[in-house]
């Protein structure tokens, strides 16, 4: 009986520990874009194909450069059916700022980084993320 009780304190210990880091997490939209460089942080260093621009709510005066962010796809802004890739989420570099105006996302993911998480033909989709 101890080891059952021992086994329900550690899974609600567990479910406890993914509510709080979902509740940590920040809501917002991203798109995508194709074109990598140069970019406003790192000009025409290749930083890969897992990062983003970051609207000017993120952007900070360039503070963003170098910041990490774990996103994951919950849903989408349009009618397309299934916007997202259940159970996936990415981790992408800030190298850009998203132009302003004219920015229609939170993140402006590359389409690699889009294309994990998300639907490409979805255009658009609501995210979860937070600081990795």
């Amino acid at each position: 009986m101890a080891k059952s009780a021992a086994a329900a304190i550690l899974l609600a210990a567990a479910l406890l520990g993914c509510l709080v880091s979902a509740s940590l997490a920040d809501q917002g939209t991203a798109t995508y874009y194709t074109v990598y460089t140069p970019s406003a942080c790192y000009g025409n260093q290749d930083e890969g194909t897992l990062i983003a621009a970051a609207s000017d709510a993120l952007w900070n005066g360039g503070a963003a450069c170098g910041t990490m962010y774990t996103v994951t796809c919950v849903g989408g802004t349009n009618e397309t059916p299934n916007p997202c890739n259940p159970g996936a989420s990415v981790t992408v570099k800030i190298v850009d700022r998203c132009p302003s105006p004219g920015c229609q996302a939170t993140l402006d993911l590359s389409q690699q980084a889009f294309a994990i998480i998300g639907n490409l033909g979805a255009g658009k989709i609501v995210i979860d993320y937070s600081q990795a």
